[in-house]
Order: structure tokens, then sequence, then C-alpha cells
């Protein structure tokens, strides 16, 4: 029998937003995998170890993952990523690869998950609270009422679209072209809310596009709320939504 490689979300960067089941799959499993080269220095290790001190104990495995925008390289990362990953799985030993915010959402663990999966090896994706969600409850804002459309886009790579639709947009990922996204969030006449950093002590909030610095960090994430508020009419109620 094979070990299974588990990908697990730690949460957006306040330990206390950790799942118990995150908890125990660290405690449990004495091979843990980082997205970084060097593992004590990744941000998903300095989220984890605060809540499990033992982890610092464990076998951290390097899986380096440069954000970079060239295909190739990033494709040779994901596999010597796989690479490392295996043989701890072949010896029967579990890996927990954490990651940032939950496991399903842009996450790069999902390309070394692939590779090991074509290789036979079983997988498993835990959930982890969404960098999104940790946003709006620091901001103190609803996400969505009643009827409203939500958006999730990785802003980073989708700077050439309107925000057109109806409803209210999460753009991930935008500091490296937050001078385009503040354009794009003008033109749509937005209310807008930013939160960088969430969870961690550096953790800043801004409460319009022009607070917003040009140069705000890779971990920046972007509230554009539709700026009227929408009435349902049911029999003698209003619904303020």
């Amino acid at each position: 029998m094979n070990g299974k490689l588990y990908g697990v979300g730690v949460g957006p960067g306040d330990p206390e937003l950790m799942t118990l089941k995150a908890v125990r799959l660290i405690r449990e499993n004495q091979v843990i995998a980082l997205p970084g080269p060097v593992p004590e220095e990744t941000i998903a290790y300095r989220i984890a170890v605060q809540a499990v001190p033992e982890l610092a104990e464990k076998i951290l495995l390097p899986a380096a993952m440069p954000m970079i925008m060239d295909r190739k390289k990033m494709r040779e990362n994901h596999k010597k990523a796989a690479d490392l990953i295996e043989p701890y799985l072949q010896s029967q030993k579990n890996v927990i690869f954490l990651t940032l915010g939950d496991s399903t959402i842009y996450s790069t663990f999902h390309y070394v998950q692939d590779i090991l999966a074509d290789r036979g090896y079983d997988t498993e994706l835990v959930s982890g609270i969404p960098s999104f969600c940790a946003a709006a409850a620091r901001a103190n804002l609803p996400l969505a009422k009643w009827n409203e459309p939500l958006h999730i886009l990785p802003a980073i790579h989708r700077t050439e679209l309107a925000l057109d639709q109806p409803g209210n947009y999460i753009l991930m990922k935008s500091g490296s072209k937050m001078a385009q996204v503040k354009e794009r969030l003008r033109e749509s006449s937005r209310e807008v809310t930013m939160v960088e950093n969430c969870g961690m002590p550096e953790e800043k909030i801004y409460r319009s596009i022009d607070d917003i610095p040009d140069d705000a960090g890779y971990y920046s994430l972007i509230i554009a709320k539709e700026s009227k508020c929408h009435y349902a009419s049911v029999p003698n109620t209003i619904i303020t939504t």
C-alpha cells in the first residue's frame, strides 16, 4: 500500500481559522510539504505552526513554486515537487501538502496532485476557509445578499475584463496588476473594499479605490459591490437585501 497525498488548506492567515481536520492531519502525519524553497519561511508554515507547534519537528519538504508566468518552467517546478514527494508515498507514508486558503481555489497544489494521481497515487483535498470569505468578514461585509450573483476572478490574469455583470465581484491576486485593476474598478462604479494580508499581523483594510496603493502586495483581495440596494416585494412587505 502506498501513502496518500493530501492537499490541506490552512486558511488565509489567522491560525485560529484553521480547521480541526487540518490540525489533526498535521499532528497525525510526519511528512509535510510546503510551497517554497525553504519550508520554514513559507506563509503556510508560519500560519500552521502557530496552531500546531509540533509541525517544527516534522519532515518538511520544500516544494518550490515561484510566482512566474512561464508555463514551461511552472510545469518543471510542479514535476520536481511531485518527484520529491513520490518516494515518501512509495514508502507508505502519507504526505500533507499545506496550501493557503482553501485547497480547491487557485491552488498550486492541483498541478502536483494531477501528476501524482496520473502515477497511480491516491489524493484528497481538505477544504480550508477561503481568503475571500475571511476578507469579507474582516471588512465586516456580506459577500452577497438575496439573489445577488457573486463573481470570483483571478485579477492577475484577467485585467482586460469589464466588471459589467450583475452582482458582486471578488478579485483575487490583484497586487502585481493593481494599477490596471483600479482602472477597471473606476469604470465599473462599484463600491470597493480591499483587504491586504488578511488575518496576518501586517493586515490592512482599504475602503475606497483612491486609498488603495498601486504597490499593494501579492496577497491583496478586492471586494467590488454594486452601489445600489436591491428590493424584492412580497405581499405587505418590503425586503431590503
